[in-house]
């Protein structure tokens, strides 16, 4: 592992890393805070997941999690959204490679070498911050729009590895979006029925969800059709999943609106990590 950059934040440390992963088969970098009570011992982790076209640097610069983290003691991971590289595959389209690997393992050429990043975010990474930095056995996870996807169907896949889950604006429901189909066909191949394992909706009713969930939704999100947010409530619904799924009126899915409702979710994760 390489230090890219440590930086004093809120009392804590805010740093950026990279390593050779085995999984992705190509360096990867990515964030990590910590704040000032990991000074004294290991502190609980709340892991970040980043939408299309976002590095580690998005949610580190724009968000303001430090500050919050830094008021309720937790560790921050911020992981790149896929792997990236000269030897990496790529697509022209903003939505699909580098920059957009939906946290999925590719099975599909060309992608299917580097593109695996459920086993990077859910095994090797979780395994090097365990190894690396002052965090205890306590994880939470949320993400927005395509990380927010990525938080719920890796909390569902990996129950023992999070016990708190959050999401803003995810994709919920990627197999009957086009935020979902384009690359879960290229990731996965054409038969649909391997899309499940990565679809929050459908998850919900197969592995299913046995703590709470906060969701925010701006409901003037420029795409809010893609997101499907109406079948993530129904399946919330239908399930009976404890959860606080929150629509407010005016915001859209910028990180304006991430911001604005960060310390609640940070708030949450503390909550249920540290209770």
């Amino acid at each position: 592992m390489k230090t890219l950059s440590e930086n004093k934040c809120f009392g804590g440390v805010q740093g950026v890393y990279s390593h050779e992963s085995t999984a992705t088969d190509c360096e990867m970098t990515f964030a990590v805070y910590l704040p000032p009570q990991a000074e004294k011992g290991p502190v609980p982790c709340l892991w970040y997941l980043s939408g299309l076209t976002c590095t580690h640097e998005n949610v580190m610069t724009k968000a303001g999690l430090q500050a919050h983290a830094a008021e309720f003691g937790l560790a921050l991971v911020f992981p790149d959204t896929s792997p990236r590289g000269d030897g990496v595959a790529n697509d022209e389209a903003y939505d699909l490679g580098q920059g957009a690997g939906f946290y999925v393992n590719a099975t599909e050429a060309p992608w299917a070498p580097h593109f695996q990043m459920e086993t990077y975010i859910a095994g090797e990474l979780r395994d090097l911050i365990q190894e690396e930095f002052p965090v205890s056995i306590h994880h939470g996870i949320t993400g927005h729009s395509m990380g927010g996807h990525g938080a719920m169907t890796l909390a569902m896949k990996y129950p023992g590895h999070y016990q708190s889950l959050s999401a803003f604006s995810p994709i919920a429901n990627p197999s009957q979006s086009d935020w979902g189909r384009k690359q879960l066909g290229a990731y996965l191949g054409n038969d649909e029925s391997l899309w499940a394992a990565h679809d929050t909706v459908s998850l919900l009713k197969t592995k299913g969800w046995v703590h709470d969930i906060l969701v925010d939704q701006g409901a003037d999100d420029q795409f809010y059709d893609l997101l499907k947010p109406e079948a993530l409530a129904a399946a919330l619904s239908e399930t009976k999943t404890a959860n606080n799924f929150r629509l407010h009126a005016g915001y859209d899915h910028s990180y304006y609106f991430v911001s604005t409702f960060a310390r609640d979710h940070v708030a949450w994760h503390a909550e249920r990590l540290k209770g």
